[in-house]
């Protein structure tokens, strides 16, 4: 016997009043258990929200640009008997797709042609590869600034499809002032290109910090030869909007070293049986993770950050490390809670169980937010140095590089060592040059000396 069952938005952390993009099931439809039903979109996440039950769709509670928080009806469903459950689901998953570090603000999106701007299906849901508490963003100059005003009180509901809204949100654009040239004054895709071209053209007002950033040219390179236009993914234009804004904004310095990882590459070896190969590898990312944990401890300007005035510094007295992964759809930061108290055993798996996830698109918001210090590692890749972008709020970020061979003066011999690069970008408002020497430096000697991890 088939019985009526409530969904309800799940816990989705410390957000409120979400903004509904996408409405993914009708009346009637048949939805099974995990299929998404809406897709929520706050400043941080974008979250798909399953349901927890299969049933038939009998009425829905809410519609495009609707403001959802925890315990929000969204849809009634005609369950069986034996599938009832509780109306309280399970919390949500976000996979990741096109969010951090960050990881984890920037010149505005460049605008297609019309021939060239698909319609949008349903995108995967995303997560801002730089997903933190951020302070708000501050537009360039330039940037979409005469773009994203207030929609007009009393403004009529613009008419458009949900792909139109969604390049819409992406630029800035309240579609209450977009002329519509579709059909009853539907607002089209090059409506919004043109609203946005328009706006360029008239100008922005400079930005707080005084910079003055011409907009990019609108360059036809069809003219110049054969192209191909492919459509950055969402979590790659996210993360780029914000590590643009960290460029302009924060002051980088580099601070370059190299660390004898001899003796802790031999120990790591040794101990690589310890652990289940099904659950993870014992990898030199984990002895990095909790070695910059004590080096946190003795320094904690670098486990800082400034407040929105910029006047005053928050000295934060936890250790969650943020690590950089790669992912085909763009860079995300998800964040080791108390990497001070947890064992190396224990980082190398929860750093495994990341990754996977990362890679598998099923990171939650409060996996990417919180972090205190970032590692960028392309050790597995290849280069000698590079200089990280901060992932702001963030004051300092470590890239590590490919371990080398290299001869070592020692005891009036030279003696082949594992050198490892360490190249350490921080903030110069919070860090200056001497400080950041001494952090590498008591890095270095934490990483040479396996002793000093259990200090």
């Amino acid at each position: 016997m088939a019985s009526e069952q409530q969904v309800l938005v799940p816990d989705i952390g410390d957000f409120h009043d979400v903004e509904v993009i996408e409405v993914l099931v009708a009346v009637g439809d048949t939805v099974r258990v995990d299929q998404t039903l809406i897709t929520l979109e706050s400043d941080k996440a974008t979250m798909e929200i399953p349901s927890p039950v299969a049933g038939v769709v009998r009425s829905l509670a809410v519609a495009l640009g609707d403001k959802l928080s925890e315990g929000s009806l969204i849809a009634t469903l005609e369950v069986a008997a034996e599938a009832a459950t509780t109306s309280a689901p399970a919390p949500a998953e976000s996979p990741v797709a096109p969010p951090a570090t960050a990881s984890p603000a920037a010149a505005p999106p460049a605008v297609a042609p019309p021939a060239a701007a698909p319609p949008v299906a349903a995108e995967p849901a995303a997560i801002r590869s730089e997903a933190r508490l951020q302070p708000a963003p501050i537009e360039p100059a330039g940037a979409a600034g005469p773009v994203a005003e207030a929609p007009r009180a009393g403004a009529p509901a613009a008419h458009a499809s949900p792909s139109v809204r969604r390049l819409a949100r992406e630029l800035g654009v309240d579609l209450s002032r977009v002329s519509g040239s579709g059909p009853k004054h539907r607002v089209r895709t090059e409506d919004v290109q043109a609203f946005v071209k328009s706006a360029l053209a008239a100008g922005a007002p400079a930005s707080p910090l005084g910079l003055q950033v011409a907009p990019p040219p609108d360059i036809d390179f069809a003219k110049f030869g054969p192209i191909e236009v492919l459509e950055l993914p969402r979590i790659r234009r996210l993360s780029g909007r914000n590590l643009h804004r960290a460029w302009v904004t924060i002051p980088h310095v580099t601070q370059f070293d190299e660390a004898d990882v001899t003796e802790l590459e031999g120990f790591r070896r040794s101990k690589s049986q310890d652990v289940d190969p099904k659950r993870a590898k014992l990898t030199l990312l984990a002895f990095l993770v909790k070695a910059a944990a004590v080096t946190l401890k003795e320094f904690p300007r670098f486990n800082s950050s400034l407040d929105r005035s910029g006047e005053a510094l928050i000295l934060k007295k936890y250790f969650h490390i943020g690590v950089a992964v790669d992912t085909e759809n763009g860079l995300v930061v998800p964040v080791i809670r108390d990497a001070d108290r947890k064992g190396l055993l224990g980082l190398a798996e929860e750093l495994a169980e990341l990754s996977r996830r990362a890679r598998e698109r099923k990171l939650r918001p409060e996996d990417l937010a919180g972090g205190c210090f970032s590692i960028s590692s392309l050790g597995g890749i290849g280069g000698t140095a590079f200089t990280p972008i901060v992932n702001a709020p963030e004051v300092a970020i470590l890239g590590v590089s490919r371990t080398q061979h290299k001869p070592v003066w020692i005891d009036g011999a030279f003696q082949p060592r594992l050198m490892l690069p360490l190249s350490l970008s921080y903030d110069h408002r919070v860090i200056d040059g001497a400080e950041a020497a001494r952090f590498t430096t008591r890095l270095r000697a934490v990483l040479s000396d396996i002793r000093n991890l259990i200090l």
